[in-house]
C-alpha cells in the first residue's frame, strides 16, 4: 500500500469540509448563483455597487495584510518629473497635458512582487495643478485574469515599454538573487539616480472612439484583451524622468499611497470591470492601511490648494482645515462645486442595458495570446518562456499539467506542444 502523505490528508480534509457545505457562499453564509461575473450594466457596461458578493470579497481581500500593501509589499521608489513632448489637447482637456514644455512633479512607487515570477508592477503620482493623477499597472504584456478572479490569482503568488529597454531575470538567475540580493532592484534604480544616470520613459496612449469600441470583436475595455498597435498606433505624449531619490524611504516610498481613482478634470474611468473594482478597493486599502487620513500624508499630498468637507480621524495632520464650516451648503463662503469651469463628465450610455452577472467565459480569449506568442516574442523569448512555465508546472497533479497543455494549445500548437514536450524532460 503507498504511503499516505501530508497532501492526501489535506484532500480528505477539504473534501469533508465542501460535503458539509457544497454550496460556495459568502462570508455571511448566503449562497453565490455565479462566482466568476461581477453585476454590470449590459456585457461591456461598468460595476455596479450592488454587486455585494464581489464587495464582500474585495473588502475582505483589501484587508489580510498588517499592515504590508496585500499584492506590492516590497518596493522602491523615486520622485522626478513628467514633460509634455507633444500636443495630445485634442484628445483630452485634462491640464497635465495642456501645453508642449509643460511639467508635472511626480513620485513612482516599483514593485518586483517576487524575484522569481518577476512581474514588476508600478503605481505613479502625477501631482497636477488640478488634483492628483495616480496611474497603477504592471509590465506583463497581456493581463492574466480579469474580473472577480482577481484576489484568487494574487492568494496563487503568495509563498511598458522603457527608455532603459526591458530585461528580465532568467530563473536561474533569479534565484541566486534571491537569496544573495533580494532588493536588487531597489538598489539598482537608487544607484542609477545617485551616480547622475536618471532613468526615463517615453509615454504613448492609445486612441478608440466610441463607434469603433462598439465594433471590435474583443470587448476593448477587457483587461486580459490588448489594443492592436496597427489599428491604434501609438501616440507620443511626453517623457517621464525620476532624478531624486526619497530622502526617507519609509516616510516616502512605504507611506505612499496610489488609487486609479484619482483623476483630475479630463481623465475619466472605463467600463473595464477590474479596474471598476479598483476605484473603491485601493482607497479603501489605505484607509485600513494608513488610516482614514492618509492623504494628509506629505507624499499623498496634492500641491495645489484643496478643500472639501472631510474632518477629523485618527491621524489628522493637514491641520483639520482650521476654523473652514464643515458642512455643505453653507454661508460662510465654504468650497463650492465648479461644473461651470470643468463641465459635466461624460456619461456612458446604459439605460437599455440589462444588469446581470453577464457570463464572460466564451469570449476569445486565447487568439491573442497566440499572436503574442508568435508575434511578438522571438525564439530565444519562447524558449525561457517554454522552460520556465515547465519547471514550475512539473510538480503540479497530472490533470492540471494536461489541462494547461490544452490552454496554451488553443492559443498556438505549437505553444502546447513544445510545453507537453518540455514536461516530458521531467518525467523519468
Amino acid at each position: 500500500m503507498a504511503a499516505r502523505t501530508k497532501c492526501d490528508t489535506q484532500l480528505e480534509d477539504y473534501a469533508k469540509t465542501v460535503k458539509e457545505c457544497p454550496v460556495l457562499t459568502t462570508s455571511q453564509g448566503i449562497p453565490i448563483d455565479d462566482k466568476t461575473n461581477s453585476v454590470t450594466a449590459g456585457p461591456r457596461g461598468p460595476l455596479l455597487l450592488q454587486d455585494t458578493v464581489y464587495l464582500d470579497e474585495i473588502a475582505h481581500f483589501d484587508r489580510e495584510r498588517i499592515p504590508e500593501r496585500v499584492v506590492h509589499a516590497k518596493g522602491g521608489g523615486a520622485f522626478g518629473y513628467f514633460e509634455v513632448t507633444h500636443d495630445i489637447t485634442k484628445y483630452c482637456k485634462a491640464s497635465v497635458f495642456s501645453s508642449v514644455g509643460k511639467k508635472t512633479r511626480v513620485v513612482v512607487r516599483f514593485s518586483t512582487v517576487d524575484t522569481a515570477r518577476d512581474p514588476r508592477g508600478f503605481a505613479m503620482k502625477f501631482y497636477t495643478d488640478e488634483g492628483l493623477w495616480d496611474l497603477t499597472g504592471n509590465n506583463t504584456p497581456i493581463f492574466f485574469i480579469r474580473d472577480h478572479a482577481f484576489p484568487s490569482f494574487i492568494h496563487t503568488q503568495k509563498r511598458n515599454p522603457t527608455d532603459q529597454g526591458i530585461k528580465n531575470i532568467l530563473a536561474s538567475d533569479a534565484e541566486v538573487l534571491a537569496g544573495r540580493d533580494p532588493d536588487y532592484s531597489i538598489r539598482d534604480l537608487f544607484e542609477a539616480i545617485a551616480t547622475g544616470n536618471p532613468p526615463s520613459w517615453t509615454m504613448y496612449i492609445q486612441v478608440m472612439t466610441y463607434e469603433q469600441a462598439a465594433k471590435r470583436k474583443h470587448n476593448p475595455f477587457d483587461v486580459t484583451k490588448v489594443w492592436s498597435h496597427k489599428d491604434f498606433p501609438l501616440i507620443p505624449v511626453g517623457k517621464m524622468v525620476l532624478n531624486e531619490n526619497p530622502k526617507n524611504y519609509f516616510c516616502d516610498v512605504e507611506q505612499s499611497a496610489f488609487s486609479p481613482a484619482n483623476m483630475p478634470p479630463g481623465i475619466e474611468a472605463s467600463p473595464d470591470k477590474m479596474l471598476q473594482g479598483r476605484l473603491m478597493s485601493y482607497d479603501d486599502t489605505h484607509r485600513h492601511r494608513l488610516g482614514p487620513n492618509f492623504q494628509q500624508i506629505p507624499v499623498n499630498r496634492p500641491l495645489c490648494p484643496y478643500a472639501n468637507y472631510q474632518r477629523d480621524g485618527f491621524m489628522a495632520v493637514d491641520g483639520n482645515q482650521g476654523e473652514a464650516p464643515n458642512y455643505y451648503p453653507n454661508s460662510f463662503s465654504g468650497p463650492v462645486d465648479s461644473i461651470e469651469k470643468f463641465g459635466a463628465k461624460p456619461v456612458d450610455k446604459v439605460e437599455k442595458e440589462i444588469v446581470a452577472r453577464h457570463e464572460s467565459k466564451d469570449d476569445d480569449n486565447f487568439s491573442q495570446v497566440g499572436i503574442f506568442y508568435r508575434e511578438v516574442l522571438d525564439e530565444a523569448a519562447r524558449t525561457r518562456l517554454i522552460e520556465n512555465m515547465a519547471g514550475h508546472l512539473k510538480n503540479a497533479a497530472e490533470f492540471i499539467q494536461k489541462r494547461t497543455v490544452e490552454n496554451f494549445t488553443k492559443a498556438d500548437p505549437e505553444y502546447g506542444s513544445r510545453l507537453a514536450k518540455a514536461l516530458e524532460k521531467y518525467k523519468g
